[in-house]
């Protein structure tokens, strides 16, 4: 039986959220102290952009930009894919593996009540994908 993202998948949260003025620098260190992998960039509690790891890595450090004075607003991943509260969490892991992401923000009316991450997901919801993936190779 395939479960709903929410709240079966996550469930009481407190999302990291910043504003696209806020300095990578400032960004990296939240997600220190909250051991967690992205920020959701949000202007006027609404959802703009998200910042997660990989940005960091391809878009800061590799960049060489100086992470002090860099703001999300320049290097965040913008309009990202978000998916609603009701849907089945095969569906969130699927849209996950086709975009090339590891992080999915969960909107209910517009409103930011999550953010799934592939490491949320269950091994059993894995292994569906990928059964489901090999049926599709093997036709």
């Amino acid at each position: 039986m395939l479960r709903c993202v929410v709240p079966d998948v996550v469930t009481n949260q407190d999302l990291l959220t910043l504003p696209t003025s806020a300095t990578v620098e400032e960004a990296a260190l939240r997600m220190t102290e909250r051991r967690v992998r992205s920020v959701l960039v949000v202007e006027e509690q609404k959802l703009v952009g998200i910042f997660t790891g990989t940005d960091l890595i391809e878009r800061v450090v590799a960049a060489g930009m100086n992470a002090r004075v860099t703001c999300l607003g320049e290097v965040m991943s913008t309009d990202p894919q978000t998916i609603g509260p009701d849907l089945p969490a095969i569906e969130a892991l699927r849209m996950m593996q086709a975009g090339g992401f590891r992080h999915l923000p969960v909107l209910r009316d517009g409103k930011l009540v999550a953010v799934l991450s592939r490491r949320d997901f269950a091994r059993e919801e894995e292994q569906e994908l990928e059964l489901e993936e090999k049926l599709w190779e093997e036709m």
